[in-house]
């Protein structure tokens, strides 16, 4: 593993690419089924904890760019990052469930739009007037 910082569009790509897995877990289940599936829940945590770690490092690493886009829940998805990953088996699955539907969907448009816009402006800088 690399010791230089990553670039902001990968933290932003993890923050996709963990948002499109947890998706993929739970696309095909109810919240029964999500609350009795032991290896969808393991999963979606796994993947809520990349989110949370990609978002923790955006605000260390870039703290200007964390700055510019106060809309982006980056101290909120690292908190939960905390409690997950500190939580072992008192997580709390009802909000769990409640993040991938309520919260999710919405993070995921946020940071394909701020991706988006990132991807332009370095095209954009790319160019020679």
């Amino acid at each position: 593993m690399s010791r230089d910082p990553q670039r902001l569009p990968d933290y932003l790509g993890h923050i996709l690419e963990a948002i499109e897995r947890i998706h993929s877990y739970v696309e095909d289940v109810d919240e029964v089924g999500f609350l009795s599936s032991k290896i969808i829940q393991d999963a979606v945590i796994r993947n809520l904890e990349v989110i949370g770690e990609a978002s923790r490092n955006i605000e260390r690493v870039h703290p200007e760019f964390a700055a510019a886009h106060p809309e982006l829940p980056l101290a909120l998805a690292n908190d939960m990052r905390n409690a997950l990953a500190h939580g072992y088996f008192k997580v709390d699955l009802e909000i769990v469930w409640k993040t991938i539907q309520g919260n999710l969907p919405d993070l995921h448009a946020q940071i394909s739009e701020v991706s988006a816009t990132l991807s332009r402006n370095s095209d954009h800088e790319g160019m020679e007037p």
